[in-house]
């Protein structure tokens, strides 16, 4: 059977000439524009129990292009415009989809700044990529080899908060075929001491990036704070400290890449704990580290690589009683403080936390694919126990 290959962004750092940055700039500028005026149009039309859908703000567009107030729109690529009116159609539908919250304005200070070229914006010849309304390719970093034969089917160019360029080319990927199957199979952990504990009982310490610059990132919030507002001081300073998060979460995010494709590449089956990481950074005490952690970008990485690599990640229930159910017998315990590490049965079995954990985790996601059993315990109502984590034991398939 036929397969079709993966889709992969390559990413690329680059130098724009000055002519390249203002030209970019000033797209970006007229993105957020037309965005606005758009989400503006439909929300008006919605409070009306109208719909307006993108082939009415594509036709709006070209009326803006002709009033003289919005003549400045024709300066620049009409492509990114027709993009970004794409981009708020899929806001809208994930919206009446009920998978996202209404679509929020775009502002000029905390938006992410980018435009999306498709193939009629850009030109790739010769390893040189040149944008519509610019005479020069631009000066792209090739810090990795893009796939023999690649032909990029959109090109994505963004300006992160600390200045820096970047270029993303989306292009298939013939190299990214599924692996050969294999019988291990292993139940992943999260944590804070550390990173992930395995049902092997191996532990991946947390290299906590941001407290290795936890100084120089506050030294450089108090140099921020003391500049006066809107001056050139204080934009030289506000750089300094997207800097430091760009460092960290440039390492934070090499070390996630690296883990999640060794134990992609390592098992078969990787079973995680659905987490719900929104509602626990609500912990004044461990926001911070909670975050520094990473844990949704750890499982978003770790499902499209076992999607492209022939892998299956089942996440199990939050609810489920990993931490408090013995692995050897299936007892399971009464209120365990997160201060007890190791705890032992009433069987004699003695277990660290962690690992005990993730071996729960790992029998509970082979459950699910031996035998289709849900792991999801059942809610106790308010003054009742629950049944299911309280008196019914937890033992392996």
């Amino acid at each position: 059977m036929a397969t079709t290959c993966v889709k992969r962004a390559f990413k690329y750092r680059f130098y724009p000439t000055d002519a390249q940055a203002a030209e970019l700039s000033r797209t970006f500028g007229c993105i957020r524009k037309v965005y606005n005026l758009a989400l503006a149009a439909r929300t008006e039309a919605w409070a009306r129990q109208e719909r307006v859908n993108y082939n009415a703000t594509s036709a709006m567009l070209t009326a803006w292009k002709k009033t003289e107030e919005l003549a400045f729109l024709n300066e620049v690529s009409s492509v990114p415009l027709q993009q970004c009116l794409r981009h708020l159609q899929t806001a809208f539908s994930n919206f009446f989809a009920k998978r996202a919250k209404y679509p929020r304005f775009k502002s000029k200070k905390k938006s992410r700044k980018s435009a999306e070229y498709t193939t009629s914006g850009f030109r790739f010849r010769a390893g040189e990529l040149a944008l519509a309304k610019m005479a020069q390719p631009l000066d792209i970093v090739w810090s990795r080899s893009l796939p023999p034969g690649a032909k990029p089917s959109t090109v994505t160019v963004s300006q992160d908060a600390a200045g820096r360029w970047f270029v993303s080319l989306l292009c298939e990927d013939p190299a990214v075929k599924p692996l050969a199957a294999t019988d291990s199979a292993v139940g992943i952990d999260v944590g804070l001491d550390h990173l992930l504990t395995l049902s092997t009982g191996e532990k991946i310490a947390n290299p906590r990036h941001e407290r290795k610059d936890r100084v120089a990132l506050a030294q450089a919030q108090r140099r921020m704070a003391k500049k006066e507002r809107g001056s050139a001081n204080r934009a030289r300073a506000r750089c300094k400290v997207a800097k430091i998060y760009a460092r960290i979460a440039d390492r934070r995010r090499d070390h996630l890449h690296q883990l999640t494709t060794r134990l992609v590449r390592e098992n078969q089956t990787l079973v995680i704990e659905d987490l719900t990481v929104r509602n626990m950074v609500k912990n004044r005490k461990l926001a911070r580290a909670i975050s520094d952690a990473a844990w949704s970008d750890f499982r978003n990485m770790l499902e499209y690589k076992a999607a492209w690599y022939g892998r299956e990640v089942i996440a199990v229930d939050r609810f489920f009683p990993s931490s408090k159910l013995c692995s050897h017998c299936g007892t399971l315990q009464g209120e365990m403080p997160l201060n007890v590490r190791i705890w032992t049965c009433e069987c004699g079995a003695t277990h660290d936390r962690d690992v005990n954990a993730a071996r729960n985790l790992l029998a509970a996601g082979l459950a699910v694919t031996v035998c289709g059993a849900g792991v999801r315990p059942e809610r106790s109502l308010p003054g009742r126990q629950s049944a299911t984590k309280q008196e019914t034991p937890w033992r392996e398939p």
